[in-house]
């Protein structure tokens, strides 16, 4: 059996369910259905998302099963939670917008930066109370 088509396979245009068939008794109903929200996921995404659950959402284990790095698993999950239709959007970007230091990490944490680069960057918000406070380096 095949998975369901998402779109027109002429114009790539959205497709309505509009029949399905019991395959026991051969019982045919007609309507105008809604697709299930995971079936527009492309294939990587489902395995992504069995593997999610299967692993009870530890995104370490994850990264071990997949041999890939925290930053590229969380890249995934949230291209997982982007293509999902419904679900909020969270509200972290504001505030790291306003909270360089948040900005900082979320850089670091996503592989963007290094973390001697990261500490600079703390250092340099800080300014020189910071560095009085490691006493006599």
């Amino acid at each position: 059996m095949r998975k369901i088509l998402e779109r027109c396979p002429t114009c790539h245009g959205p497709l309505t369910i509009t029949e399905v068939q019991c395959d026991a008794c051969g019982t045919l109903v007609r309507s105008r259905y809604a697709p299930c929200p995971f079936c527009g996921l492309t294939e990587d995404q489902q395995t992504f998302l069995l593997l999610f659950l299967r692993s009870r959402g530890n995104l370490k284990e994850v990264e071990k099963t997949l041999g890939v790095s925290y930053p590229t698993v969380r890249a995934k999950l949230e291209e997982l939670v982007d293509a999902l239709p419904g679900l909020p959007q969270p509200q972290s970007a504001p505030a790291a917008a306003s909270d360089p230091r948040r900005a900082v990490l979320e850089r670091l944490q996503a592989g963007q930066i290094t973390a001697a680069q990261a500490l600079e960057l703390l250092r340099s918000f800080s300014g020189a109370p910071e560095e009085a406070s490691h006493g006599g380096d």
